[in-house]
């Protein structure tokens, strides 16, 4: 069993390293010239897993965020060209958000970026650790029920 003092330098690391990939991922994209910050890029990828076009409310409860940061985020994504609002063909009060082919476009090239970040963070490590450190992301992502029983 780990000690307060390990969990504190746990968590200390966890943070760091979590700092260090969004730095990353950021450089990544700005190297691309795709003007789209990272949380333009999480809505916009977040938008491709939808088999139809959601609400703004549907995007804000899969992120995790307050509607009003959805609509500022797809104000930008739609002023470049990468989303579009459309009403929603059986409520007229319902608008929706669809990706535009610009978007798909720009998927491809995050998808691009996400990849190559991820290659300079992994690049110290072997293959036999990132197998590792797979298996220890997956079980820290999943969580034990217990731990979620206890928050």
């Amino acid at each position: 069993m780990s000690t307060p003092d390990a969990d504190g330098l746990l968590a200390e690391q966890l943070l760091r390293l979590t700092r260090r990939v969004h730095r990353i991922q950021k450089r990544h994209l700005e190297h691309r010239g795709l003007g789209i910050t990272p949380a333009q890029s999480r809505l916009l990828r977040t938008l491709a897993h939808y088999g139809s076009p959601p609400r703004m409310a549907d995007l804000a409860e899969r992120l995790e965020v307050v509607p009003r940061a959805v609509t500022t985020l797809v104000d930008g994504l739609e002023a470049s060209g990468k989303v579009r609002r459309v009403p929603d063909p059986t409520n007229r009060r319902v608008i929706r958000i669809e990706v535009t082919d610009e978007g798909r476009k720009a998927l491809g090239e995050l998808r691009g970026a996400r990849r190559s970040a991820a290659e300079e963070i992994l690049a110290p490590l072997t293959d036999e650790q990132r197998e590792v450190l797979g298996g220890l992301l997956d079980t820290l992502i999943d969580g034990s029920p217990e731990m979620e029983r206890r928050c």
